[in-house]
């Protein structure tokens, strides 16, 4: 027996499987991050990094950390998802270059760091750490979101 399942359904899971994606893209490049000192890269906590500039505690510079991410991956599923070529895991590293690019042009210049972070000490090494984290987030993202051709197949049989 097939059950019909109705577009707003679909929407809802589509949106819960981006959301889920996004916070464990996330955390993976946060981890990347904080790690990024014993691959002989400069500090990376980006939490901290947010509240300074937010003038905020700390703990709400993580929060909002992971909010943009899922933000990001919201973006990801219903813009870009389906314009990139590839398995999840290349469409969303290909992606996470988007976001990437955008720190190095706005975030950075807006947190006193200049573009492609010509006003850190280490301004080659902070550009590579951040794009390595953004396509660890773009991979992982992408790799646990998948596809959308369930979605697809389900709208199909409804």
């Amino acid at each position: 027996m097939e059950k019909n399942i109705d577009f707003t359904e679909v929407s809802s899971i589509k949106f819960g499987k981006a959301v889920i994606a996004g916070l464990i893209g996330t955390l993976a490049m946060t981890i990347v991050m904080l790690m990024a000192p014993l691959m002989g890269m400069p500090p990376m906590p980006i939490g901290k990094m947010l509240a300074g500039f937010m003038d905020i505690p700390e703990v709400l510079g993580w929060i909002a950390h992971f909010m943009i991410g899922t933000v990001l991956a919201l973006i990801y599923v219903y813009i870009f998802a389906s314009l990139l070529k590839g398995n999840g895991f290349v469409r969303g590293a290909v992606y996470g270059l988007v976001p990437w690019f955008v720190a190095q042009i706005m975030v950075n210049p807006m947190m006193g760091a200049g573009f492609f972070a010509a006003n850190t000490p280490s301004p080659f090494l902070m550009v590579m750490g951040s794009l390595i984290g953004h396509l660890v987030y773009g991979a992982v993202l992408g790799g646990v979101y998948g596809n959308d051709n369930e979605f697809k197949t389900v709208q199909s049989k409804t």
